[in-house]
């Protein structure tokens, strides 16, 4: 017996996705996401055909006071270059012609597929963005989780530490996107962000040289990350998510670890929070338990930024301390401890 495709749409692929009548269903997107931080992320063309490289001041030149006739030495400033490689992100779709005219919807259920495949394509580089590690998967670029994992590392000051133990943690990143904090980089001479051609009908061969007519379309997303100051993300590492489900644990109101003083903390680490536009990012368990947390304190700080509705409750929160709240489902809740 021949064994259904698993890369090319069969017939019945096909006919899930077709009414009764014969028109293209409208699919429920059960498995679509949210991920913010692919609106925020600045896109630059990088000053390399494979990425960026960027130079970075590591010290200030030496300065004295000094008295009539005496001499100073000369001094001078200390930089770096950092280089930061864009991974290739790309897919392929291929349908039988004679499938695709099947109905007369040709266009339209093209159309829906590639919904699927650009939904996709946003949920790897979402992903990405966050736990990509080149360590593990040479072909991606590194993520903000890995730079920002030990905390005993030079950037350990941005990092943290809400109190879990365990691999039930998750994360909250505050990142200020700018030309000069973070950015996400395209290669030299290419296209920013998701890129769709459509190949039209072409031939296709199997292995044995058969061919068949197909509609292919091709989607390509070649990106980096350049952190050029790492001072300009700060990691809330460890939140229990057990504990900030119920505020209890590390993640008790009173608890010096709860995500409230840390956020607050994580703004005051950053050196100019006007350097360039600056988002929280969270899951929607954090999400779900912040809200909660402001329930719980009558006039907390959630209050006094979007004011009481008639019950006495918070509005919807949209902010924390003036900087966004950006939801991600691409970040896990099932970390390991950061130490």
């Amino acid at each position: 017996m021949a064994t259904l495709s698993t890369t090319t749409k069969t017939l019945a692929d096909w006919a899930k996705e077709m009414d009764p009548d014969g028109n293209v269903a409208v699919v429920a997107e059960l498995l679509s996401q949210t991920n913010e931080i692919l609106m925020d992320c600045q896109f630059r063309e990088g000053n390399l055909v494979t990425g960026e490289q960027a130079t970075v001041r590591t010290g200030l030149p030496d300065v004295y006071y000094r008295a009539l006739n005496e001499p100073i030495a000369p001094s001078k400033s200390t930089s770096v270059q950092i280089t930061e490689a864009c991974s290739m992100l790309e897919a392929r779709s291929e349908v039988d012609v004679k499938l695709a005219n099947l109905g007369g919807n040709r266009e339209a259920s093209r159309a829906q597929e590639a919904r699927a495949f650009i939904e996709a394509m946003n949920q790897e580089q979402a992903s990405t963005l966050f736990y990509g590690n080149p360590s593990t998967d040479p072909k991606k670029h590194l993520g903000l989780a890995p730079r920002y994992s030990d905390l005993s590392a030079g950037n350990a000051a941005n990092i943290l530490d809400a109190g879990g133990s365990g691999s039930d943690n998750q994360s909250i990143y505050l990142v200020v996107w700018g030309e000069n904090t973070v950015y996400c980089p395209f290669p030299q001479g290419s296209k920013a962000g998701l890129d769709q051609k459509d190949l039209g009908e072409m031939t296709t061969f199997d292995t044995a040289g058969k061919r068949m007519q197909v509609f292919a379309e091709m989607y390509n997303w070649d990106s980096g990350l350049m952190v050029k100051d790492w001072r300009y993300v700060v990691r809330i590492a460890n939140i229990d998510v057990s504990d900030l489900k119920a505020r209890t644990g590390t993640q008790a109101i009173a608890a010096a670890t709860n995500i409230l003083d840390l956020m607050d903390d994580a703004i005051t680490q950053i050196p100019n929070i006007n350097m360039g536009k600056s988002c929280f990012y969270l899951n929607r368990g954090t999400m779900s338990g912040l809200r909660k947390m402001a329930k719980d304190t009558a006039s907390s700080v959630l209050a006094n930024q979007a004011g009481l509705d008639q019950f006495g409750l918070p509005h919807r929160w949209t902010d924390f301390n003036g900087v966004p709240l950006r939801l991600c489902d691409a970040l896990l809740k099932t970390e390991s401890r950061v130490t």
